[in-house]
């Protein structure tokens, strides 16, 4: 049984085909893809972006199902997320029933449950941001009581765990930005001016100029924490990807240029932005372990070793990794993986 699950985001589209064994949960096989789709410019591109995925890596009249979840809804290619929702709910099931040989059923991740198409119309709210719910269910299997952090391209997810299911507070984005379980700061997208006040450098605290200059993407680029084929997204300025241009987009941070401040500065510079950015993940990390007292983290996503360890061992949290049971690639598109496991899960049950 063949499930390819997708994960439909703003910036990046990500797919993972599982091979079950068949009507049971059990795992054969995971192949995965993703590709950078900027849903806010490019959303018409959508439909042929799921295809092009699908044959990079199998063939679509071999999947018994397709499962969907998304956050590309709350791009402002959309008026409402609504309207998103259901443009994106339209565009899959137009390119799979042109493309396909045969009936595939499409199931979508909701925050309380799997929908399938029909339900879709009336319950496009529950559809919205719900992918975090996916990654829960491969978290819960490496212990039934933990937090896990998802921190991707662009957000962070800090979900709690008790007794194997998700117990967040908050359902919505709104609503999770309020319960601290959702960090908008990610791995890649991340302005540097969201959050910071200030930069300290050479016993000296500076303000930073507030204008798009540089990405997270430039900061990890600098530091080798990211490779160059990680930095799939745009770059500020159009230019290139280099570590001098990197360095470049990170000095006008503060106002300066590569005459002013040599690279080794810069060096110096984006190891306090990434402190900064740590503890901004941190801050909301001890929030939701004080509430939930739960003191076990699991870590996943681009940004597992760079920022969300980093967070925990800052509170100083036994940390797990999710690359305990999926490899480094998997783990980047945890969420896909998540939604293929609930879809699977869904159709045992319509059969059981």
């Amino acid at each position: 049984m063949k499930i390819a699950g997708f994960d439909i985001g703003g910036a990046n589209t990500d797919l993972a085909i599982v091979d079950f064994i068949e009507g049971t949960n059990k795992i054969k096989n995971i192949a995965c893809d993703f590709k950078y789709l900027p849903m806010w410019s490019k959303n018409d591109d959508l439909g042929d972006t799921l295809i092009e995925l699908i044959q990079n890596i199998g063939d679509i009249n071999s999947i018994d199902c397709i499962g969907i979840s998304m956050t590309a809804e709350l791009v402002d290619a959309y008026e409402t997320k609504k309207e998103g929702v259901l443009d994106i709910v339209n565009k899959s099931k137009e390119i799979f029933n042109e493309n396909s040989s045969k009936d595939i059923p499409i199931v979508f991740i909701g925050t309380n449950k799997v929908l399938s198409l029909e339900e879709v119309k009336s319950n496009s709210s529950q559809i919205a941001a719900a992918n975090w719910i996916a990654t829960a269910e491969i978290a819960a299997q490496i212990s039934p009581n933990c937090i896990f952090i998802d921190t991707g391209s662009t957000t962070t997810d800090i979900i709690p765990i008790k007794n194997g299911n998700e117990c967040a507070k908050g359902r919505s984005d709104f609503e999770r930005l309020g319960t601290k379980e959702l960090v908008y700061t990610g791995t890649l997208r991340t302005n540097l001016a969201s959050f910071l006040n200030t930069v300290s450098f050479k016993n000296k605290d500076y303000n930073v100029a507030s204008e798009l200059f540089a990405i997270t993407a430039d900061v990890y680029n600098v530091l080798d924490k990211i490779t160059i084929e990680d930095y799939v997204c745009d770059t500020c300025d159009g230019a290139g990807k280099s570590k001098e241009e990197s360095a470049r987009r990170i000095s006008r941070v503060l106002c300066a240029d590569l005459d002013i401040l040599s690279f080794e500065d810069i060096i110096d510079i984006s190891i306090d932005i990434h402190q900064n950015q740590v503890n901004q993940i941190a801050r909301s990390l001890e929030e939701v372990v004080n509430r939930e007292n739960l003191d076990l983290i699991v870590t996943t996503g681009l940004g597992k070793d760079i920022l969300a360890k980093e967070a925990a061992k800052k509170l100083k949290l036994e940390v797990k990794s999710m690359d305990e049971t999926l490899t480094d690639e998997e783990c980047v598109v945890a969420p896909a993986i998540g939604t293929a496991i609930m879809a699977n899960k869904y159709l045992n049950s319509l059969n059981s």
